[in-house]
């Protein structure tokens, strides 16, 4: 049997060295190695050459125990397939070890589940980002309602019922009606016209509407996908989380809305709890993050990053920049809520202090950074200067690493974001929070973020 074994690879050997076609297509089509009268294999199919230019590029190997079997590999020259037929004793159990085999890979298939065509990922990647661009609506158009003070003009919340806007004089007239019951028109708006009551009416409506279109963009979408088998196993809970975010979002706004109707402290305005309003921002831009990510993953293929000692150390400074946007994202929730933009308008210095002397007005201590509008100011500044200088030392650090072009033009972009929202920052705070730039610069945090993760998700570390 040794002796057999020998031969086999010896055939083989010669075969890969040989340069004679004609002995090459000898050897493939008879296919026969006798040993004895013990065993017998035979190439029971012929093969047809189709073309040899110098030399095999493929090999035949062989594995002997107490059988002989005879395993081929193919040669890109010649084109079928090649049957290896053994001995009586020795070709059931090969038939039965192969079948088990496709039994178990298709086992495999079966629980990995259906494959998704290339195209359907790119239908499902499309819809998660569509609904990120609805996202960015609600966020900007959120943020002109609060700069407007249009945020408290709808004074009840009603998911069907609340769709319908006053179409007759009389149905204007009794929703201003019902508005000038609650503390805004009483402390704010005591001379508003009803002209001037529509337009701060229709801002939010229009909010909250678009929040619903956005409720139906994602829902009716999601169901059809998941019915046509569109969604991964690992995108179904995602889904799931998103629509979750979604409802959630919607009842939050409501939550935030009901703290601004409720009278206010005799030395405080009337104005949504900044606590809320930044536990609605902050969802919106959590929704936002998760469904780009997802959307990316669907859309942009996987470029392969050189191996670098910087590598791990660049994605774990990515990381942890772009959860230093999205905090500083969110304190510039309580400098809204708090109207702490409207104080201490200069930069660098407040009121020619590096540190102002009412940074710890309010007792208990541990009250001012949340409540306090200096602190609040303050706060917001050191972190818009540290991101930026976050920023900085990740684009350098990434000078290190041979990154793909799409990675290279993404952390450039980060670069340049940054630079342009501290300048918006500081140009709004110096002109006194004017509307139009004031919501360009909240613009400018979603597009900061959506930056930092654009470049997380280049350099992410795929599992092999």
């Amino acid at each position: 049997m040794a002796l057999c074994f020998r031969t086999i690879v010896r055939g083989t050997v010669n075969l890969l060295s040989c340069r004679d076609p004609q002995l090459v297509k000898t050897f493939c089509i008879s296919g026969v190695v006798r040993y004895g009268k013990q065993q017998c294999i035979t190439l029971k199919q012929s093969i047809q050459l189709v073309s040899i230019r110098h030399s095999a590029t493929s090999a035949l190997t062989a594995c002997c125990s107490k059988k002989v079997g005879l395993l081929t590999r193919w040669i890109p020259q010649l084109k079928s397939s090649s049957i290896l037929r053994f001995g009586t004793k020795s070709s059931k159990p090969r038939q039965n070890g192969s079948v088990r085999h496709q039994s178990g890979v298709a086992a495999e298939a079966q629980a990995a589940g259906p494959v998704i065509p290339p195209y359907a990922q790119k239908i499902v990647g499309g819809w998660l980002l569509g609904c990120c661009g609805m996202v960015v609506g609600a966020v900007v158009l959120g943020g002109v309602t609060r700069l407007t003070e249009s945020g408290l003009s709808m004074t009840d919340w009603h998911l069907i019922k609340g769709m319908k806007p006053p179409r007759t004089k009389e149905e204007w007239q009794a929703e201003f009606d019902r508005y000038k019951q609650f503390p805004e028109y009483k402390y704010v708006h005591r001379e508003i016209t009803l002209s001037e009551f529509k337009w701060i009416w229709r801002m939010e409506y229009a909010h909250r509407m678009w929040g619903r279109t956005i409720g139906l963009a994602f829902i009716f979408p999601a169901a059809y996908f998941w019915k046509k088998g569109w969604l991964s196993k690992g995108m179904k809970p995602r889904v799931l989380i998103y629509g979750s975010l979604l409802l959630f979002q919607g009842l939050l706004g409501w939550y935030m809305v009901k703290s601004g109707l409720k009278e206010p402290q005799p030395t405080d305005m009337p104005r949504v709890s900044q606590y809320r309003l930044a536990a609605h921002l902050g969802s919106a831009f959590a929704l936002y993050s998760l469904m780009l990510w997802g959307g990316m993953s669907q859309v942009l293929q996987y470029r392969p990053i050189a191996s670098s000692k910087y590598l791990p150390l660049l994605r774990k400074c990515a990381h942890g920049t772009m959860a230093l946007v999205f905090v500083t994202a969110l304190s510039g929730a309580f400098v809204a809520g708090l109207d702490a933009g409207l104080v201490y308008n200069s930069f660098p210095k407040m009121a020619d202090k590096w540190i102002p002397d009412d940074i710890m007005a309010i007792e208990p201590k541990y009250k001012n950074v949340f409540e306090n509008p200096t602190t609040v100011q303050f706060d917001h500044r050191i972190l818009g200067t540290t991101t930026v200088t976050a920023v900085a030392g990740l684009w350098l650090l990434a000078r290190r690493v041979p990154l793909p072009a799409r990675a290279n033009l993404a952390v450039n972009c980060m670069l340049a974001m940054s630079a342009a929202q501290i300048t918006l920052g500081i140009c709004t705070l110096l002109y006194f929070v004017p509307t139009k730039l004031a919501a360009v610069h909240q613009s400018g945090s979603l597009t900061l973020l959506s930056i930092a993760l654009w470049f997380a998700h280049e350099i992410r570390k795929v599992p092999k």
